[in-house]
């Protein structure tokens, strides 16, 4: 189910976990989060929380270097203490003592603007690793803005505090940082002349309700489960991973038992004639196969010099999405039975007793649970060869492979989920607990988002839960209302000749509808996106498209357009559909020649190629195949081949004017 994920590596380690331990309850010092530090950024505009811990009943003191007066606070009972302040004028740098038992000072602080950034993998996409990394890390100097990325926690609670420390902005500092974070964050530091803070809170290939407080989900029915084994987990660690244990197992014999290993198909001389073929490595979106999650086997047969035989040799395969098992000539070689392993390359040693001279035949079982399935990896990373000699005596098993769908998982009950503490950041609330909670009641302007790749296969689920956790994070923070800005998913994976279904396509429109919710806005980028790659290299468009929305909505620029053309309404004229925008700033524009991406469909619901034209601000559509239209879909595809634009240059939100029942429309 992950090659939407990916980095799913903890690096929370003992020490980490100590000084979470010491910020709690008892100790004699005063303490503060990690998030109020030296060289961090206050949000100007109104007052700010600083909080920390003491002794209870102990006095804390701030003075701070922008007023006279001197504000104290006793700590509760659980030692916390806080205190609202107000923000000084933008700029700085200033200063601020804490005075308890202890004395703290904290320097070289900002006055400007705050944005959390959050999200999967493409939030959490390096600047060193975008286009031209190199070069935009070399020049990121600007000291003005402060950068603090959060360090990676699962947690079944909320937590008290994190890991992690404000730094300025440096070719030092930029590389690791968050590329859409730092694009976003420069473009408001040019535009608007202030300090820029940056809080970055990412994890590749997670799930938005991993992002939710457990008190929201609550009230979804799909994820009553898993909350209440969150709570078991809390209270009865032991108990709890048994239960997952026996029930992954049972799930396992089913799903064994609805296979074809009984018909000999690991065997070399099992007859798969009948079986269809496909070129690996791919993921099976891009194949036949489609959006498909469940069991296929796969089969190569291979011809090996007689030099090999009674060697022991190494089968590489690259990463396999979701589990895979694997034999050669019916011994099995290894298995990864976790979903988490997805991204884990597949090395396998084949017994010396294995190998024939002549044929020899491969064998591996993979289930995908959901998103992205198959042997999906670089052509260089399968081959087979003599565990004691150089790649150039391998074999290559890139190529064609016969294969053989063994069970559809919509047929199988749903896998067991292992308990939050077994290191699954797509456990419902975990990141919110881990890496949202800790910064909370941080003063911010708003916040940054680019996630929903893992939440594709439950694009209609996506409509609400979206919604609501912007909703759930609005609340914690205690701001009715902050903006919230995201990004609608990129082109990606192969190009279909002909209209029809896509997931992804339902997760966008998903993005879309949430334009509706207060103070929201939304980055299209279905423009620069990468079929072979779920990580377009461009950040600098992102951020670029991101500002601009806050630019124009929450900074109040004038005059600046914010947007690409959004669908508005539809109306049907002598057998064509004319279709009106908004933001269409001084008009429509196909980028370089005619109009593309539009189909157009009768009351059959079949969908065709349509002709599409600019008509002053609209947009008319038309076929000689379907003489009475009712809807029109636009850049319905998960790479659509798709062109319009209006003349500030921003490219169109795919969408449909119809409501018919999509591919993922009862998918929870």
């Amino acid at each position: 189910m992950g090659h939407q994920r990916m980095n799913c590596t903890r690096t929370v380690g003992v020490v980490s976990a100590l000084i979470l331990l010491l910020a709690g309850v008892g100790a004699a010092d005063i303490r503060l989060p990690a998030v109020v530090g030296d060289n961090m950024v206050l949000q100007s505009g109104g007052k700010v929380a600083i909080w920390g811990w003491a002794d209870p009943g102990e006095e804390v003191a701030i003075r701070m270097s922008w007023q006279s007066n001197q504000p104290r606070v006793t700590a509760e009972q659980d030692g916390k203490w806080m205190l609202k302040i107000k923000a000084p004028k933008v700029g700085g740098p200033y200063e601020m003592t804490l005075t308890g038992k202890n004395t703290i000072t904290l320097k070289n602080i900002l006055c400007g603007e705050v944005w959390v950034c959050s999200g999967q993998s493409n939030m959490e996409w390096p600047t060193a690793a975008s286009a031209s990394g190199p070069q935009e890390v070399a020049a990121a100097d600007f000291p003005k803005i402060r950068l603090f990325t959060v360090q990676k926690k699962i947690a079944d609670a909320p937590q008290a505090d994190c890991v992690g420390q404000w730094t300025e902005c440096s070719p030092q500092t930029v590389g690791g940082f968050s590329a859409i974070g730092y694009f976003f964050g420069r473009y408001l530091h040019k535009e608007l002349g202030v300090p820029v803070g940056l809080i970055n809170t990412s994890w590749g290939g997670t799930v938005a309700e991993a992002w939710t407080s457990e008190g929201t989900l609550a009230t979804y029915p799909e994820f009553k489960t898993r909350i209440d084994q969150i709570a078991e987990a809390r209270t009865n660690p032991d108990a709890s991973m048994k239960k997952y244990r026996d029930a992954l197992a049972q799930w396992h014999k089913q799903i064994e038992s609805a296979g074809v290993q009984g018909a000999g198909c690991t065997s070399l001389d099992f007859d798969d004639s009948a079986w269809q073929e496909m070129e690996l490595p791919v993921l099976w979106e891009q194949t036949a196969l489609g959006n498909f999650d469940g069991l296929v086997w796969f089969r190569k047969t291979i011809e090996v010099p007689d030099s090999w035989v009674g060697k022991e040799l190494t089968l590489d395969l690259g990463p396999i999405d979701d589990m895979d098992t694997t034999w050669v000539n019916g011994v099995m070689a290894g298995a990864h039975m976790e979903s988490n392993q997805w991204q884990a390359v597949r090395q396998y040693k084949v017994g010396a007793n294995v190998i024939k001279a002549g044929r020899n035949v491969i064998a591996v079982q993979v289930l995908d649970t959901g998103g992205g399935g198959g042997i999906y990896g670089q052509p260089a990373q399968m081959k087979i060869k003599p565990a004691d000699a150089g790649d150039d005596a391998a074999i290559s098993l890139a190529g064609k492979w016969r294969y053989k769908v063994a069970m559809d998982l919509a047929s199988m009950p749903a896998r067991p989920q292992p308990p939050t503490w077994a290191n699954n950041p797509n456990a419902p609330t975990v990141l919110y607990n881990g890496m949202i909670a800790p910064l909370i009641p941080f003063g911010i302007r708003g916040a940054i988002w680019y996630q929903g790749e893992s939440n594709a296969d439950r694009a209609y689920q996506y409509r609400e839960l979206f919604r609501d956790m912007i909703t759930d994070w609005r609340q914690s923070w205690g701001v009715e209302s902050f903006p919230f800005l995201f990004v609608q998913l990129a082109n990606f994976m192969a190009t279909k000749p002909e209209p029809g279904d896509s997931a992804w396509a339902e997760l966008r429109e998903a993005q879309l509808m949430t334009l509706s919710l207060k103070d929201t806005g939304m980055a299209t980028i279905i423009d620069i996106g990468d079929a072979s790659d779920i990580h377009p290299k461009n950040k600098q468009d992102v951020g670029k498209r991101l500002a601009l929305w806050a630019l124009a909505k929450t900074y109040g620029k004038k005059g600046l357009v914010y947007s690409g053309p959004l669908y508005k309404s539809m109306k049907v004229r002598d057998g064509k559909i004319v279709l009106r925008f908004d933001c269409v700033s001084e008009g429509l524009v196909a980028k370089g020649d005619a109009l593309k991406g539009f189909a157009i469909a009768g009351e059959d619901r079949k969908f065709v190629w349509a002709d599409a034209v600019i008509e002053g601000k609209t947009v008319v559509i038309s076929s000689d195949k379907v003489p009475n239209p009712v809807a029109v879909r636009y850049a319905w595809a998960d790479n659509p081949i798709c062109n319009l634009y209006n003349k500030a240059d921003l490219p169109a939100s795919p969408f449909r004017t119809d409501d018919w029942p999509g591919v993922t429309a009862n998918k929870k």
